[in-house]
């Protein structure tokens, strides 16, 4: 298609009115989509025009008819192929360039995807004006030719035919660029390469794809019309700007369909759905499910290619269900004075999505409760109010409470939804009498008395309340606690009664208070008890004579320089403490002559020697002291002096003669102590040492005597014998004394390698407990007796090892030795015995040889 009277500058748009079937591309060429068969009536179709810049259209008709086929056309011709040929170049001429003149621009080479042929299929023919006087040669490079992927395009080097191999795939290259070549036979070129475009156009072989199969989306419930939910998105695999790629969106089905089958629509081409109904309740509908189509070519249900995804749309929950009670009223009971109990539990339901702030329930208590004896707690797994008691209840003063209280959200109502009645409900409390403590009024009471009262002496009245007005109950005192046992209460009326002298100097008593608790108990169910102090605020008497401080001085022999500053101590306090007066004694009259005491202010005073010279030694001066209570107290307190030998600085200088000297009674025991409790430890030592020296001499050689092997069998192997070889005697080995003589034994058990009956000589004895040190002596003295013994084996000593037993009927080889001729015994039984005991046999009983 194409313009009669166009300038060429237009940028126009074709488009066809049979987009399914017919298409029309930029240059105007019109082609068919599809392969379809073509009826022998006429097809007729628009195609229209539109110019991009000014908006104007144009159409046209076009009809398309069968080519009739002629008798005469017994031979199938080929189709007519397109030739290009390559452009003139520049020549010289005259001496000066001349340019031919180029009224034709190459087209684009337009090849459908998915041809189903037959391959190869020709596109172009390549040619050069020079093929008439030259042998040429063609060829074409280029992705699809040469590279990769190669073997799609091919030229016959002869003619220049372009043909494709095999079917094309826009979806994987929607464009080839080739280049076509004109050589000589001997590959000089003769020709400038010229560029051949090969577009693929698209055909409709893609369905399109959803990104999700299935689509997520929500909507609070009670939206209006219009409210945006979810959008979905398919894409197409085919060319977007063709309708092959344009894609519609639909709605096939909605389910449920309640309250109306159309509650979401989708539009057609962002994929947005919307709301378009009212009626969202969460309560009714929680989630929808919509089955959405996708289509391409614009939708054309005809022609288009579809597919499916599934979009579920989920109802959200908004507060619009207050929460109400199960019952207007609610029953519960508390003990007086407990705390933290659970009194009622308040039960409501709500339609809402539970465990949301929409469904969780606030509980507000809205009257019945001005002192805020209560609060309401929240179960969050039932939702259910718990009331409970925060502040201690007195059944004497409330006995019934009646709450009114309101059940909320955690978040406010829907715009448009009030609160009901049954959002309000009334808790009936009742409180239970139970018995409480009794208690003192005021605790603790504070009382003011002089000490030094006698026993028997009426302090006070302390006594307790019951605060159960309405149980009579009697109540009993005993005394709790009664640091210095000064006290005692009466257990009906509570009078306090003293039972020993009051001190107000006793260190039980603190800061001139003394503490007593006393303890009251009623008779209740259970009884209880409370518990009071009594605080006696002690009042100070004269009753403690002032003494002097310190208790020892050290002065020097001569008054100058001599001075001692004394002071008093008095455990009264003001008045009858300080000021003091100081005084010496009438008597003795040493004192007043030897000293003299002087007052320096109301607490000290200093005493000095009055004579010149005074001998060192340990002298008791006694002092007056009086203090300035009402009446006065005085006392003669002894202060002991240490007079010594001074330097010019005042010190003394025999130290050790004055501390000898001034030794007191208890220093010297602790003294005496000392040294006889280190004379006992040396004569422990000594006496220590001496044993261990007898344990060192007494010790054994190696071993302690239960692991003497002398007499101990260590047996580690034997051989064994008859029947007879389990009673032998090994008292050899231990005892050679206590061996029974031979005169004793029967006859013929006597065995043939013991000693035979001949004066012995004197064998040692070793006694049942000899010393350790002994061992050597003892085993020379054996060795010497048994050098000298003719009658022992010829061993040095005995040497039994093992028992074989009496009565065998063999010889023992223990009496053979090398001084016998053996004449005396005869062997000719070892021929009896074998191979083994020929060699014996011939030895012993062969004759004299």
């Amino acid at each position: 298609m194409k313009f009669s009277n166009c300038n060429g500058k237009r940028k126009v748009q074709y488009e066809s009115s049979e987009p399914a079937d017919f298409k029309v591309d930029e240059d105007g060429m019109v082609y068919a989509v599809r392969s379809f068969p073509l009826s022998s009536e006429q097809a007729k179709f628009l195609i229209y025009a539109q110019d991009k810049e000014t908006q104007e259209k144009w159409q046209v008709a076009v009809k398309l008819s069968l080519k009739p086929t002629l008798p005469e056309d017994t031979v199938k011709e080929s189709p007519e192929i397109e030739e290009i040929v390559f452009p003139r170049q520049l020549s010289k001429h005259s001496g000066h360039l001349q340019r031919q003149k180029r009224d034709w621009v190459i087209p684009p080479i337009n090849l459908p995807e998915n041809s189903r042929g037959p391959f190869p299929q020709e596109l172009v023919r390549i040619r050069s004006d020079r093929d008439k006087n030259l042998s040429l040669r063609y060829s074409v490079t280029g992705p699809g030719a040469d590279q990769p992927p190669t073997g799609i395009f091919i030229i016959n080097p002869i003619s220049g035919q372009l043909s494709v191999t095999k079917p094309l795939d826009r979806e994987l290259i929607a464009r080839f660029h080739l280049r076509a070549h004109a050589v000589d036979i001997n590959g000089n070129q003769v020709e400038n390469p010229i560029d051949i475009v090969i577009n693929v156009i698209d055909m409709n072989d893609n369905r399109p794809e959803f990104l999700h199969q299935v689509w997520n989306g929500t909507v609070p419930e009670g939206s209006k019309p219009g409210t945006y939910v979810m959008t979905v998105t398919a894409i197409d695999a085919d060319d977007p700007n063709t309708l092959n790629g344009m894609l519609r969106y639909r709605i096939l089905s909605q389910a449920p369909s309640t309250p109306s089958p159309n509650m979401f629509t989708i539009n057609n081409e962002t994929g947005d759905i919307i709301t378009v109904a009212a009626g969202l309740d969460r309560e009714k509908v929680q989630q929808y499910t919509l089955i959405i189509q996708a289509t391409d070519t614009e939708g054309n249900p005809t022609y288009g290619l579809s597919n499916t995804a599934t979009a579920v749309i989920t109802v959200t929950d908004v507060n619009d269900n207050p929460p109400e009670f199960t019952a207007m009223t609610f029953y519960g009971e508390v003990p007086e004075n407990r705390v933290d109990v659970i009194v009622a539990n308040l039960t409501v339901t709500d339609k809402d999505q539970p465990h949301t702030p929409a469904w969780n329930a606030v509980y507000r208590i809205s009257g019945g409760d001005p002192t805020g004896r209560f609060a309401i707690q929240t179960d969050p797994n039932s939702n259910d109010g718990l009331v409970t008691v925060v502040k201690p209840i007195d059944f004497e003063t409330n006995r019934m409470f009646v709450l009114t209280v309101a059940a909320e959200n955690q978040v406010p109502l829907a715009k448009g939804i009030q609160h009901p009645p049954q959002s309000t409900a009334t808790v009936s409390v009742t409180v239970i009498d139970v018995n409480e403590n009794p208690y003192f009024a005021p605790n603790p009471k504070i009382i003011r008395q002089e000490e030094g009262l006698h026993a028997g002496t009426m302090l006070t009245t302390f006594t307790a309340q019951d605060p159960d007005r309405y149980m009579q109950q009697n109540i009993r005192y005993t005394k709790l606690s009664d640091p210095a046992n000064w006290l005692k209460i009466d257990p009906v009326n509570g009078q306090i009664t003293t039972i020993a002298l009051l001190d107000r100097e006793s260190p039980n008593v603190k800061n001139n208070i003394y503490n007593a608790t006393f303890l009251a108990s009623d008779n209740g169910i259970p009884p209880m008890s409370g518990t009071g102090t009594l605080q006696i605020y002690l009042l100070d008497i004269n009753d403690n004579a002032p003494q002097v401080l310190p208790q020892e001085a050290e002065t020097c022999e001569t008054p100058d320089p001599n001075s001692i500053n004394i002071t008093a101590l008095d455990y009264d306090i003001d008045p009858n403490a300080g000021p003091f007066a100081f005084d010496l004694p009438l008597s003795p009259v040493t004192i007043k002559r030897n000293w003299t005491i002087t007052r320096l202010n109301g607490d000290f005073a200093q005493l000095n020697l009055k004579i010149k010279f005074l001998e060192a030694g340990i002298y008791e001066v006694p002092i007056i002291i009086t203090d300035s209570g009402n009446p006065p107290k005085s006392n003669i307190s002894i202060l002991r002096v240490k007079v010594c030998q001074c330097d010019s600085n005042g010190d003394c200088t025999d130290v050790d003669r004055i501390v000898g000297a001034g030794l007191g009674t208890g220093a010297i025991i602790a003294i005496l102590l000392c040294i006889i409790i280190l004379l006992i430890l040396v004569l422990m030592f000594v006496v220590w040492m001496k044993r261990r020296d007898k344990e060192r001499q007494a010790k054994q050689l190696l071993i302690d005597p239960e692991d003497d092997v002398r007499d101990n069998i260590l047996k580690y192997d034997e051989e064994g014998g008859g029947e007879e070889d389990q009673d032998y005697d090994l008292s050899q080995l231990q005892q050679p004394d206590t061996v029974e003589p031979d005169a004793i034994k029967p006859v013929g058990i006597r065995r043939l390698d013991e000693r035979p009956i001949h004066a012995e000589p004197q064998y040692p004895v070793r006694s049942a407990a000899p010393h350790p040190g002994d061992i050597g002596d003892f085993i020379n003295e054996g060795l010497k007796a048994a050098d000298n013994d003719p009658t022992a084996p010829p061993y040095d000593s005995l040497l039994v090892f093992d028992y074989e037993g009496s009565g065998s009927t063999a010889g023992s080889l223990s009496s053979l030795n090398s001084s016998s001729s053996g004449g005396e015994q005869d062997y000719d039984y070892l021929n009896d015995w074998g191979p083994r005991f020929k060699k014996l046999a011939d030895m012993y009983g062969g004759g004299d040889d």
